[in-house]
């Protein structure tokens, strides 16, 4: 490694809580620390990335180029204290804002990994969508101690709708991805509004809500578009709101969170698998806790009988609904 830096990130950051469940075939963390391959300028790099106790942050590269896009990769820039001091109090989110205030998603490195995450994890769980994802990049990318480079556009898209099947994607995903990443500069989205990306990428047969949102938060690194129609939202609200709900109804579920909608989908979720979303909070005022089918509040009093709803639907809370049966695929 030939670049070093200690640094803090800007605003409350817990490297902890942001590096958990985040390895793929282009990076791991393990025991704290985050070692990942990153191709600034299109040459791959080693980079390694850890925090002291005094919320130091450890960076590692090979080149000034290669420690900027850690930067990127960390988030390190984006302070999301105005996020926390606005829901610090709200009945929904609030828990979870305050316990996890150092929580923040971690990116990829190139907006073509995020398209192939997206389109990966439609319809399917999310270990059978990172096992496709790995298998992707592992096919097409260049690797070295274990690590691939990112993929690249040029990368995906030389590949035929016939491979991507034979590693596992579904052949309509697969001719939306070699679609896309032969027909559009996707890396040129970052110099784009949120707005006109989002706009520019639902425009495209394949994609929805979820996959936009998911190439918004980890791709372009933006917290504006909400993971609508993500399972675990739908679980969610379905336990608030006590009755199963559709992909799409989970967008009144981050209504309340405006610009914030990408990050609160992030608290929201990981505050669910932590036991800090109130499903049952007398007195509380926030929108997301009502049905907006019913326009009054459906919220039940005990996660169990939500739990019993959904298995009388089918769908088991703990261990996900029947094998391609997942509803992120909007």
């Amino acid at each position: 490694m030939a670049v070093t830096e200690a640094t803090r990130a800007c605003g409350p950051y817990s490297l902890r809580l942001s590096g958990r469940m985040t390895g793929d075939a282009t990076r791991t963390f393990r025991d704290g620390r985050l070692t990942a391959l990153l191709a600034p300028g299109g040459r791959p790099e080693r980079a390694t990335a850890w925090q002291a106790p005094d919320g130091t942050l450890h960076l590692a590269a090979e080149t000034h180029a290669g420690l900027a896009e850690l930067h990127f990769v960390l988030a390190l820039e984006d302070d999301h204290s105005p996020f926390l001091q606005r829901f610090r109090d709200d009945p929904l989110l609030g828990r979870a804002t305050r316990e996890l205030r150092g929580l923040r998603p971690m990116r990829v490195a190139t907006v073509a990994q995020a398209l192939l995450r997206a389109l990966c994890g439609q319809l399917i769980t999310s270990r059978q969508a990172r096992a496709i994802e790995r298998a992707v990049i592992r096919a097409t990318m260049p690797s070295h101690e274990g690590l691939c480079a990112p993929p690249t556009a040029k990368a995906l898209g030389s590949l035929s709708c016939a491979e991507l099947r034979r590693l596992g994607l579904h052949a309509r995903r697969s001719a939306t991805l070699v679609r896309l990443c032969r027909s559009l500069e996707l890396e040129r989205l970052r110099s784009s509004s949120t707005s006109d990306a989002a706009n520019r990428l639902e425009r495209e047969r394949g994609l929805g809500p979820w996959s936009v949102g998911v190439v918004c938060l980890e791709g372009l690194g933006r917290p504006e578009r909400g993971l609508v129609g993500d399972l675990g939202l739908v679980k969610l609200a379905s336990a608030l709101w006590g009755r199963w709900v559709e992909g799409h109804e989970t967008a009144a579920l981050l209504e309340p969170y405006g610009e914030w909608a990408g990050l609160a989908s992030v608290y929201l979720l990981a505050g669910f698998r932590r036991g800090l979303i109130p499903l049952d909070s007398p007195g509380g005022r926030s929108t997301a806790n009502r049905d907006p089918r019913g326009g009054h509040d459906r919220r039940i009093a005990a996660f169990r009988a939500a739990e019993r709803r959904l298995a009388l639907a089918g769908r088991d809370h703990r261990h996900g609904p029947p094998a391609g049966a997942n509803l992120r695929a909007r």
